[in-house]
């Protein structure tokens, strides 16, 4: 007679259960991973386009060489496919031939959550075309 080794070669069901625990665990942490990622990619892009709203606004203002007028101004724009809502303020700085515009852009129409800020400078000097800088 011949006597049976009985070693089993193999896993048990408890080793199998704490891999498989391990693995999703790891898995889980793997997909917050991406999904931060996915957002973090998500914001910066919406910054980088409201960024280029609020330079487009600035823009305009030095093309239409036009003294803007004191105050606060709410419009909407559109840029790749969205709306955004943008405030125009424009104060004195001390200087009267000198303002400063202020734009603060939303990536909503209800001015609920605002995303960049930009400020540039207005200059105005006796016949001179209407000058911008960018802080």
């Amino acid at each position: 007679m011949h006597a049976h080794n009985k070693h089993h070669h193999g896993f048990t069901l408890v080793e199998i259960l704490v891999a498989m625990t391990i693995i999703a665990i790891a898995m889980a942490a793997l997909i917050k991973a991406s999904g931060d990622y996915t957002s973090s990619a998500s914001y910066l892009k919406q910054k980088t386009l409201a960024h280029y709203v609020a330079m487009n606004e600035l823009n305009k203002l030095q093309i239409a060489n036009a003294w803007p007028p004191l105050g606060t101004e709410k419009s909407s724009v559109k840029l790749a496919n969205h709306d955004w809502g943008v405030t125009r303020d424009i104060l004195e700085t001390g200087d009267p031939a000198t303002h400063a515009a202020r734009f603060t852009v939303y990536v909503d129409t209800d001015y609920q959550l605002a995303i960049t800020h930009l400020q540039g400078y207005l200059s105005q000097h006796s016949g001179a075309q209407l000058t911008g800088a960018v802080q």
